[in-house]
């Protein structure tokens, strides 16, 4: 066994820390972003092994009062970490990934997704990745299709669409693994030949749940990757799932949830992508169906209603410009275009009517280059009048 002492490689440490604290730990992260990996682990080691104190409380300025409360939430930590300490391995733990062809990930490095980054205090210290390495090309443009593990033949149904579009665009599916919603939209990329990830509750070696196994396995041998934020060996549990949905929502550029009772775990995804700024839709389904409930608040809450893969590109943007490659020989309409005349046919509505003046403010052009725009777009065929408005061209 490795001492946490003789860690001196950044790495090394991530790993450590990724096994003593549980995700989501504000007190862990906030004591690596101020001392660095290593230097932190080393202090907790000597904290628990007697050869350091905490920070007195008589010596630091400031109200004490201010300072005891904070002390005190450090403390707990450090208790909290002390039984992990004394078995941690990150060497050990590393070298079984190796051996099961997997890579760790740590921020700062190539293929580390930076949307990750945007959990900001609470992004994870490394990612245990098997399957495709490279998570930061797969997570460009990417999608996450989520829902209950309890679904219906008309989730599966739905779910099988949306990701079959979003394979058929080189854009990778991100789930969780799980029964219902997560595993159909595994399968339904794998059909259809396109890239998928699957982020875990549990450590990479043990691919749970295990009637998905067989799923999982294809998917890191077909491209696409299963990942955690967890070491190998670590078992899943409610909370653990709670944090992972989190690493789901910032990893994908939108988050859709096809179906989910009322009090779905999906919806805490949702919920975390809202926060991080991410668009946010979901499936409308009977309204007499309990596993629509979820989704029902959701679209009274905001989310944006998408009913198949079309709209989920939508949703995104064009994913062939700016997130995923467009498959050979797919040409599509505003391909090409000139940036004024492409901001105008993005903002333009399916079917009704928009005014000159609401195009403009989509755009971010003026009236005049919106209008120069539009005579351009309606040559093309790509812009057509329709109610006292513009619209696509059909």
């Amino acid at each position: 066994m490795r001492s946490p002492r003789d860690v001196d490689d950044p790495r090394l440490a991530a790993a450590a820390w990724s096994r003593l604290a549980e995700p989501g730990d504000l007190v862990a992260t906030a004591l690596v972003a101020s001392m660095g990996a290593v230097a932190a682990l080393r202090w907790v080691d000597d904290l628990v092994g007697g050869r350091a104190d905490l920070p007195n409380t008589s010596s630091t300025s400031g109200p004490e009062s201010a300072i005891l409360p904070a002390r005190a939430r450090l403390q707990r930590a450090v208790a909290r970490w002390a039984p992990r300490l004394e078995c941690a391995d990150p060497l050990r733990e590393v070298h079984v990934l190796e051996r099961l062809g997997g890579r760790l990930l740590v921020p700062g490095d190539e293929m580390w997704p930076e949307s990750i980054d945007d959990l900001g205090r609470t992004a994870p210290f490394a990612l245990w990745v098997r399957g495709a390495h490279d998570l930061r090309s797969l997570m460009q443009g990417s999608v996450a299709l989520v829902g209950a593990r309890a679904c219906t033949e008309y989730g599966r149904r739905v779910t099988d669409e949306i990701a079959g579009t979003l394979a058929a665009r080189r854009t990778t599916t991100v789930s969780g693994g799980a029964y219902g919603i997560d595993a159909a939209a595994h399968r339904a990329a794998l059909v259809a030949g396109g890239p998928t990830v699957a982020f875990l509750a549990g450590g990479v070696d043990r691919l749970y749940p295990a009637g998905n196994s067989e799923i999982l396995r294809e998917l890191m041998e077909s491209g696409g990757a299963v990942v955690s934020e967890v070491p190998p060996g670590s078992v899943p549990n409610r909370v653990r799932f709670l944090h992972r949905n989190r690493l789901i929502a910032a990893a994908s550029r939108a988050t859709v949830v096809v179906e989910a009772a009322w009090r779905s775990g999906s919806l805490s995804t949702a919920a975390r992508a809202v926060e991080l700024g991410r668009p946010v839709g979901a499936v409308p389904g009977p309204v007499t169906s309990p596993a629509s409930t979820g989704c029902h608040r959701l679209l009274r809450d905001g989310a944006v209603c998408v009913t198949g893969g079309d709209e989920v590109l939508e949703l995104v943007g064009s994913i062939g410009e700016s997130y995923g490659a467009e498959p050979p020989g797919d040409a599509r309409p505003g391909d090409g275009l000139e940036p004024e005349d492409r901001a105008t046919w993005e903002a333009l509505p399916l079917r009704s009517g928009a005014t000159v003046d609401g195009l403009a403010r989509a755009a971010g052009l003026s009236t005049t280059e919106t209008r120069a725009a539009l005579g351009r777009l309606e040559l093309a065929g790509l812009a057509e009048r329709h109610d006292g408005g513009w619209r696509r061209g059909r």
